[in-house]
């Protein structure tokens, strides 16, 4: 039998036909699977919220140091720089002077107190002798009086010699207070005067230390009202401190009190915290910036930053999983950072599934594949 071999036209054609079919079933891409992106579920919790301001360092005391007498400079008695404690001699100036005062007026109450003994005899004697009217009344009575006489000469001479001492204590001039001292505003050989306006020295306590700090007085208004309305609790948390250099202060301090009057100029209130400086490394006028705790919101959302963007606008927006696993888009409120989180006051909410890994391949109503992941910090 013989078979027909197929023209020539339709074997080129299949020819071309079974290479296209070929491609065409090799180039069929697969169903793509779901993007996975990793999320963390929000929950409220108690966030402290805190201001970083500016403030400057002040003495906790500052004193200064002067004479309360005349005379000359005879040595100084203390190293400059140094610290010095209450009551330490300081200065000294020539005692001679006062000593030879307190001298005389020791003689001089010895002489009152001799001239009181003997009107206080007389008088005794006399009022003895009245009963057999051997003096009379008068003679009585101006004896009684010259002894009394007597005995006021005898207080006023105390008070003397009193004064004497204390001024003759004077001429060691004493550490009103312990702290720092400055250096020395006189050298030895130098004249002194009671009512001198300049200051030998000044001392001044380090350690505390306070650091007065500066708020606007609308962010105290708005503290307090959200303290007033129950949405943020009081706090008692310490205070920190940063140097002007930014590194951080080792101690931690405590607020003492906050000022009841505005700056009418500048529009701010003045703030005061303490600090414990027992290294001296806090100066009195040092520029500071402060992280002061304004109180405590119960219910705070802290979502981490790499959760949140900014639009063109600058505005906060954020990328959660809703129930059905797809993405949505929020318009969130970052009131302030706290540590490598933001603080969430509108937007977000408890359980909602916050996009932290994935943002960039995450599309606004496109279906992913959330993983729970859990952050180092």
């Amino acid at each position: 039998m013989i078979r027909s071999m197929p023209s020539l036209p339709n074997v080129a054609l299949l020819a071309f036909t079974l290479p296209l079919l070929a491609c065409s079933n090799s180039s069929v891409p697969a169903p793509p699977g779901l993007i996975e992106v990793g999320v963390v579920t929000l929950a409220t919790q108690p966030v402290t919220v805190s201001s970083e301001l500016t403030g400057r360092t002040t003495a906790t005391t500052a004193s200064d140091v002067r004479p309360q007498v005349d005379g000359i400079i005879q040595a100084r008695l203390f190293t400059e720089g140094s610290i010095v404690h209450a009551g330490q001699p300081l200065y000294r100036i020539d005692p001679r002077l006062y000593k030879a005062s307190l001298d005389t007026a020791r003689a001089q109450l010895e002489n009152a107190q001799a001239t009181l003994f003997t009107a206080q005899a007389k008088a005794n004697r006399y009022k003895t002798l009245s009963d057999n009217q051997a003096v009379s009344r008068q003679d009585i009575d101006d004896t009684v009086a010259a002894a009394r006489e007597a005995r006021a000469s005898v207080h006023q001479y105390q008070a003397s010699v009193e004064t004497a001492r204390v001024n003759l204590e004077y001429t060691r001039v004493l550490a009103p207070i312990t702290g720092r001292i400055s250096r020395s505003a006189v050298t030895p050989g130098a004249l002194v005067t009671a009512n001198d306006t300049n200051a030998l020295a000044t001392i001044t306590q380090l350690d505390p230390i306070y650091v007065d700090i500066t708020q606007s007085s609308s962010d105290v208004v708005k503290l307090r009202q959200q303290l007033a309305k129950g949405g943020m609790m009081p706090t008692r948390a310490a205070v920190r401190l940063k140097l002007e250099d930014g590194t951080e202060y080792g101690q931690a301090g405590t607020m003492e009190f906050s000022e009841v009057t505005v700056d009418e100029q500048a529009g701010t209130v003045t703030l005061r915290a303490r600090f414990p400086n027992p290294d001296g490394v806090l100066m009195p006028g040092m520029f500071v910036r402060v992280e002061t705790p304004q109180g405590v919101m119960p219910n705070g959302i802290l979502a981490p930053q790499q959760g949140i963007t900014r639009d063109v606008k600058g505005d906060a927006t954020a990328l959660v999983v809703d129930a059905n696993d797809k993405v949505v888009q929020r318009n969130v409120v970052a009131g302030q950072a706290v540590g490598n989180t933001w603080l969430i006051t509108s937007g977000l909410k408890t359980g909602d599934r916050l996009i932290v890994e994935g943002t960039d391949k995450a599309k606004p109503g496109a279906a992913v594949k959330p993983v729970a992941v859990k952050l180092g910090y």
